[in-house]
């Protein structure tokens, strides 16, 4: 006997999250650090110099770009 039921994978539209809360910017400044934990990567000189480089080239924008 099947457990599932057809649409039962779709979110009901009361559940699905509003797009203003899918985005991380907060007015707030991003930091190095804040960009290599995003990515999931250690605190090491090399990943902070990568962010740092990141946030130059691109703004803090950027972020956005490394979530999911």
């Amino acid at each position: 006997m099947p457990t599932s039921q057809p649409g039962a994978a779709r979110p009901s539209p009361d559940r699905t999250t509003p797009d203003r809360l899918l985005h991380t910017r907060t007015g707030t400044e991003v930091s190095p650090e804040d960009m290599v934990l995003a990515t999931g990567r250690d605190l090491t000189p090399r990943n902070l110099a990568w962010a740092r480089r990141k946030l130059d080239e691109e703004g803090p924008g950027a972020i956005e770009k490394v979530l999911p």
